[in-house]
């Protein structure tokens, strides 16, 4: 019962975060936002960037062309340029956040699972990522889109040969199990056969 439950739980959490995500990126550049929580305007995207000031919770700001994985450029009423994370802004329009709320927010909740899969800062600068959906592909990172063969040949000497898997396995007391294929897939109808695919 537990196990039917979990895809659906993992399907409901999925959805909330796209649709978080969608929410927040779906604000135009040169639209002004608001600070949900108090935070910092950074002089690089990224947590280790220089802070250049706070920006309290409900100030509001003015979203700019620049985007980074979950960092986006702002201009505060005074005129500093900085960054801030995604899931600190909304648009002004539509909700905003209750006044004075404490403790962990969604926004802060969402910078620590983006901050855990970032990569060191100077990486980021070089290397489309997509984390979450919050970030996609763009017509200038596709043309500068560069095969990693290195990583690739590094992967693939980390994969073990049947022997080693066999060996793991007595070590760790696992046991053979018989398991029957899969049947293959239905056809749609009027749609032709791969090359080497019979069926």
């Amino acid at each position: 019962m537990t196990g039917k439950r979990m895809p659906r739980r993992l399907g409901a959490l999925a959805a909330t975060l796209l649709l978080a995500c969608g929410l927040a990126a779906a604000q135009s550049p040169g639209e002004p936002a608001l600070i949900k929580r108090a935070t910092e305007l950074r002089d690089a995207p990224g947590e280790s960037g220089r802070s250049l000031g706070a920006l309290p919770a409900q100030s509001t700001v003015t979203r700019l062309e620049q985007r980074q994985g979950p960092w986006v450029q702002v201009r505060n009423a005074a005129g500093a340029t900085g960054w801030v994370h995604l899931f600190d802004i909304a648009p002004t329009t539509g909700a905003q956040a209750p006044q004075g709320t404490q403790g962990p927010s969604a926004g802060g909740l969402m910078r620590g699972v983006t901050g855990m899969f970032a990569r060191p800062q100077q990486q980021q600068m070089t290397t489309s990522t997509s984390t979450i959906g919050i970030r996609g592909l763009g017509a200038e990172d596709i043309a500068k889109a560069q095969p990693n063969t290195a990583a690739v040949a590094q992967m693939e000497a980390q994969r073990a040969n049947e022997g080693q898997a066999r060996e793991f396995a007595s070590r760790a007391q696992l046991r053979s199990e018989n398991v029957e294929p899969l049947p293959a897939p239905r056809r749609a109808p009027g749609t032709a056969n791969p090359p080497g695919n019979p069926q």
